[in-house]
C-alpha cells in the first residue's frame, strides 16, 4: 500500500508539472472565444466540427513529440541571446513561433486551403499565440529559454522556464480557465483595443522585453517564494489577457468579412 501511495503521489506530481501548459493555453483560447464575432465563431466551429478553441488549445504540445508533427518542435518559441536585439536575431532554419503564426494565418486566409489544412493550421495558431506570450518562449538561446537557468521554487529544484510554465501561475490563482477569463478579462473597449493592437513582431518583441526583465530579476540559484509570486502574477495575468485578445483579433480578421483588419497585416 505504501508503494502504491508513493506511485500515485509521483503521478500526481508529474501531472501538476504540466498544469499551466494546459491551463494557460485554455485561458488564452477561452478569452479569444469570448471576443469572437458571430461570423468568426461560426467558422471556427465549422472547422473544428463543433469543438471549441479551448478543446484544441494544448494539442500541439503533445503532437510536437510525435513523428508526424515533429517538424513543429521549434515552432513554440523564438530564443534570442542576451547580446542580440530582437530585430537582429538569426532565424532558426527549422522555424520559430513568429513565423509559425504568420504561416498559419496565411493558410487560414487562403481560399484554396482544404478543410484539413485549415483545421491543422487553426490548432497550431491557437497554441502558438499562447506560447508567444509566455516570456521564456522568447528567452535566451544560450540556456534553452531558461531551461538551464537553475532555481529553487520554495525548497524544490526547478528552473526559470518551468516556474514560468506553471509554478507562478498556479501559485498565484487556483482558478479554472473560465474563472481566469472572468477575473482578468474586464478591460473597457478602448483599453481592450490598445492591448490587441500591433502585429506579430510587435507582440513577440514586447514579450522578449519582459523576458529580459525576468532574467534580470531571477539570478541563477535564486530561491523563489511568496514575494516573487506576488510580484509576477500581475504580469502573467496581463500576458494571458493579451494573448487571448490578440488571438481573437487575428481570428476575426481571418473569418469575418466585416473586420477592419487585414490578415496579411499581421
Amino acid at each position: 500500500m505504501k508503494k502504491l501511495a508513493l506511485l500515485l503521489l509521483a503521478g500526481a506530481t508529474a501531472l501538476t508539472t504540466f498544469a499551466w501548459g494546459q491551463k494557460g493555453h485554455d485561458v488564452v483560447a477561452y478569452i479569444a472565444e469570448c471576443h469572437l464575432t458571430q461570423a468568426a465563431a461560426d467558422s471556427v466551429a465549422a472547422i473544428f466540427n463543433g469543438r471549441s478553441a479551448v478543446y484544441w488549445s494544448n494539442w500541439l504540445d503533445n503532437a510536437s513529440h510525435t513523428p508526424e508533427y515533429a517538424y513543429t518542435k521549434s515552432w513554440h518559441y523564438k530564443n534570442i541571446n542576451e547580446d542580440v536585439a530582437y530585430a537582429d536575431a538569426p532565424l532558426n532554419p527549422e522555424g520559430d513561433v513568429v513565423r509559425a503564426i504568420r504561416e498559419q494565418i496565411a493558410l487560414l486566409s487562403d481560399v484554396k486551403s482544404t478543410k484539413g489544412q485549415k483545421e491543422l493550421a487553426l490548432k497550431i495558431l491557437i497554441h502558438c499565440v499562447g506560447d508567444m506570450h509566455q516570456p521564456m518562449h522568447m528567452g535566451r538561446l544560450s540556456d534553452r529559454g531558461g531551461n538551464n537557468h537553475k532555481l529553487k521554487y520554495f525548497d524544490h529544484d526547478s528552473n526559470l522556464h518551468s516556474i514560468w510554465d506553471g509554478s507562478l501561475l498556479n501559485s498565484g490563482h487556483a482558478w479554472s480557465y473560465t474563472e481566469w477569463q472572468n477575473q482578468i478579462d474586464r478591460l473597457g473597449e478602448i483599453d481592450e483595443a490598445m492591448e490587441a493592437m500591433g502585429n506579430v513582431d510587435d507582440w513577440a518583441q514586447q514579450t522578449h522585453t519582459i523576458a529580459i526583465r525576468v532574467y534580470n530579476y531571477f539570478p541563477q540559484g535564486m530561491k523563489v517564494s511568496y514575494d516573487q509570486i506576488a510580484a509576477w502574477t500581475p504580469v502573467i495575468e496581463q500576458q494571458l489577457l493579451r494573448g487571448g485578445l490578440r488571438l481573437a483579433r487575428i481570428l476575426n480578421a481571418i473569418f469575418d468579412p466585416e473586420s477592419k483588419d487585414n490578415p496579411a497585416d499581421f
